[in-house]
Parts: structure tokens; C-alpha cells; sequence
């Protein structure tokens, strides 16, 4: 029996076999949902970057997530008890579904084969999400700013499976998404890249592991 999961399979069978999704595409920079609607949304991006965006009441500017395709996100994943707003933007041109978490506890007019099986398919991309925010977690408590710099370029090399690899983000995006100041972030760079840890030209950074 073959147990394995294939996420793209999934999408492609949850936007072509059950009609209660819908799938839009957003030019970069565009709002893709708002969090504040409460809608109890299930996201999944299906090409494309995007970002989970906290606007507090002051106005300032925080990067909670950076997504990539197959990634997932929505209000189903956020309760949200505090008036800051929480908005995912496009970083590209992206393709997004949009499902209703609610509608897999009730039963598909169609009583189409896929929907059945939806809260089988569910529990395993929740899950993986569960892992990405856990790792963020582990990111977020490192204490120092070359701690987190250093365990954000080693997951990414891993992600790409190769010491040599393009930020994702900008330099001032990634200062946000690792909660730290951009100008000490930059005289980081610059140690590390002085001590030979790295190699950096451009957003393109070389991991030199000892």
C-alpha cells in the first residue's frame, strides 16, 4: 500500500475536484486576505511568495511568515485577540486557493469521492504546517542577531540542499521576519563575512561550514 503524500497531487485534485474552492491569482504587492475578516479561511499558495504582514497601531511593520509555493495559511490558523492587522501580501505574482475550513465537516452536495477523503488529506498539511511554525519558534528564540542570522541561512541550505543559495527576502524583509534591527543586522553580515563564515555578493549567500 503506497502511504505516501504528495502535496501537488493534492492541490491539483483539491482545485479541480471540489467545487467549494476557489483559485485567484494576485499581482505582487497586492493583499491577498485580510485576517481581520475572520472567515476561518484554509490558504494554499500554489506559485508564487507571500508574506504574513502585522501592522500594529502605530503603523509599524513586522514580517510574522514568509510563504513559498505549497505553503499554508489562513485565519484557521490564527485566533486573533488583538486589533493589530494581520494581512498576507504578495511578494510576486501568485496563484492562491481558498477553501472554507468549516464546509469539511459538512457533507459535499456532489457527494463527490475527493471531499470524502478531504479529512483524511487535511491532518498531514496541517501537520507540516505545525513543523514550519515550530521552526520559526526555534528561529525567533536564538538570542543573539548572529545566532539567528546563522540558523536562518543553515535552513535555508538545507531547504535548497546546497551551501549556496538567494535570499528568499530582502535585506530589509529579513530584518523584520527575524524581529531585528536592520543597521545591526547589516554590521552582522559584515562580521560574519570578515570571519569567513559566509560569502555574501548580492541576496546570493555562500555557507562556509567548518
Amino acid at each position: 500500500m503506497n502511504t505516501s503524500f504528495s502535496i501537488e497531487d493534492f492541490i491539483y485534485d483539491f482545485s479541480t475536484k471540489c467545487n467549494k474552492v476557489q483559485v485567484k491569482s494576485f499581482s505582487k504587492n497586492e493583499t491577498i486576505t485580510s485576517y481581520i475578516q475572520k472567515r476561518n479561511q484554509l490558504c494554499i499558495l500554489v506559485s508564487g511568495t507571500a508574506d504574513l504582514v502585522r501592522y500594529d497601531l502605530n503603523g509599524n511593520r513586522t514580517i510574522v511568515q514568509h510563504f513559498s509555493k505549497n505553503s499554508l495559511f489562513g485565519e484557521v490558523f490564527y485566533n486573533i485577540t488583538i486589533n493589530n492587522e494581520l494581512l498576507v501580501e504578495a511578494r510576486s505574482n501568485c496563484e492562491v486557493l481558498f477553501y472554507i475550513y468549516d464546509e469539511t465537516f459538512q457533507k459535499c452536495k456532489n457527494n463527490c469521492k475527493f471531499h470524502q477523503n478531504l479529512s483524511e488529506k487535511l491532518p498531514k498539511l496541517i501537520l507540516n504546517k505545525v513543523t514550519e511554525l515550530n521552526t520559526r519558534i526555534e528561529l525567533l528564540t536564538k538570542r543573539s542577531i548572529r545566532d539567528k542570522l546563522l540558523e536562518y541561512f543553515s535552513l535555508i541550505s538545507t531547504r535548497n540542499l546546497n551551501t549556496t543559495f538567494e535570499l528568499p527576502l530582502s535585506l530589509t524583509d529579513l530584518a523584520d521576519y527575524l524581529s531585528i534591527d536592520r543597521s545591526a543586522m547589516m554590521r552582522e553580515l559584515k562580521l560574519l563575512k570578515d570571519d569567513g563564515v559566509i560569502e555574501k555578493s548580492g541576496n546570493i549567500i555562500k555557507l562556509n561550514r567548518n
